[in-house]
């Protein structure tokens, strides 16, 4: 089994391919920047998830509030599985009775700089840097882990907006309110009409 199967074990375990159009992941990462996404998910309770491409997957963090670009908004994030680099540019309707089941839409997306002196050991240990670049989110942005698990507890994070040139006090839009970077739509459009956008690959 290769390494990029071997990370996507959880992911592919909680889903059935014969049910949902999420991928399965295939992919190969950019040769250029690293990208990251964002997308609003409508599941059992609305949430962001905010997604960085590293090491041939998503690491991902499901953002209850979403991210602000407000500094003094020190936003939760609960790290989920690792998706597939795929999964960047899905959106469309997860169906009825399967795991996420609900409306999925891409919010923002572009790429990233890793500010973190290797990155991957610091994403290992719990803090990470990075900039973001060509969406809604510009600017410095940290990860930082403050609650590793364990004793019954979840690991959780902190999703911070650095104080620079692009912060601002907006905070988060609302997501009702808000379309999809790829193809315009809404949440409540997506739920209307699922086979307009299921999946768009990379």
């Amino acid at each position: 089994m290769s390494a990029e199967r071997d990370a996507l074990k959880t992911y592919r375990g909680k889903r059935r391919f014969d049910r949902t159009a999420e991928p399965q992941g295939e992919g190969r990462p950019h040769a250029d920047e690293p990208r990251y996404v964002v997308q609003i998910h409508d599941a059992t309770t609305l949430h962001f998830d905010f997604r960085l491409e590293w090491d041939g997957v998503l690491k991902s963090w499901s953002v209850p509030k979403g991210p602000s670009m407000d500094p003094k908004d020190k936003r939760l994030a609960m790290p989920t599985e690792d998706h597939p680099l795929e999964y960047r540019t899905f959106e469309g309707v997860i169906p009825r009775g399967e795991y996420g089941a609900g409306s999925v839409i891409v919010w923002d997306q572009g790429t990233y700089e890793p500010l973190s002196k290797d990155f991957g050991k610091a994403l290992r240990k719990g803090h990470i840097s990075f900039r973001l670049r060509g969406g809604k989110l510009p600017g410095d942005w940290a990860l930082t882990r403050f609650r590793s698990g364990g004793d019954g507890e979840r690991e959780a994070w902190l999703l911070v907006k650095e104080n620079d040139s692009h912060a601002s006090s907006r905070g988060t839009p609302d997501p009702w309110r808000v379309r999809s970077a790829l193809s315009n739509r809404s949440l409540k459009r997506v739920a209307e009409q699922p086979e307009a956008e299921w999946h768009r690959s990379s």
